[in-house]
């Protein structure tokens, strides 16, 4: 970081994103405000840890990485994978949305929910019950590949049989979408494992 055209420290974390940027920068102010200076408030700002549901690592197979976020609403979708997507680059993103919250439900953001996930390579919607509207729409309006699915256990079977090394399956739900995370690493494992048999 800079301040005052002068070098004050360098914060290495596991957060990603620009709007994570934008928070460190403006926690630095704030603590200046109150007399920390910036090159104390960026050392303690290489220790925070991030939130649970924020980007989560849940776990790896083959290279295969499976990470949990909260995002729930079109902004904090499109914010989540742009971020995600700075961070690896040209590698695939497969994104797996549970559109679980009210107004994901009700139909407030369904002209903008599948615009939203543009940063991913492939989507894959769990499709809520009993809507009174017309959900296809979403993967229609997708520009990626955006396919619909009645149960997480076809999103894990289609996810997995997908997936591979250096690909990056980011789930997204403000609940706990089935365990659908721990279903996927299982999965992944099992596949790898029937590959490393196939190999003897």
């Amino acid at each position: 970081m800079i301040y005052q055209d002068e070098v004050v420290g360098r914060v290495s974390w596991d957060l990603i994103g620009l709007h994570n940027v934008h928070n460190a920068l403006m926690a630095i102010g704030a603590a200046r405000n109150v007399g920390v200076t910036p090159d104390i408030a960026v050392q303690a700002l290489a220790t925070f840890k991030n939130a649970k549901r924020r980007m989560e690592t849940k776990g790896q197979v083959n290279g295969i990485t499976v990470y949990d976020d909260f995002a729930h609403h079109p902004t904090a979708i499109a914010t989540t994978l742009a971020g995600l997507r700075e961070k690896v680059g040209e590698q695939k993103i497969i994104a797996v949305l549970e559109p679980r919250s009210n107004t994901m439900k009700n139909g407030t953001h369904k002209d903008t929910l599948g615009l939203s996930l543009a940063d991913a390579n492939s989507v894959h919607l769990l499709e809520p019950q009993n809507l009174d509207w017309d959900f296809s729409q979403v993967a229609k309006d997708c520009p990626v590949a955006c396919a619909l699915h009645q149960t997480i256990e076809n999103i894990v079977d289609q996810v997995v049989e997908k997936a591979q090394t250096n690909d990056h399956i980011l789930v997204m739900s403000n609940g706990g979408f089935g365990g659908i995370h721990q279903k996927l690493l299982d999965a992944l494992t099992t596949k790898e494992a029937i590959k490393e048999a196939a190999k003897k």
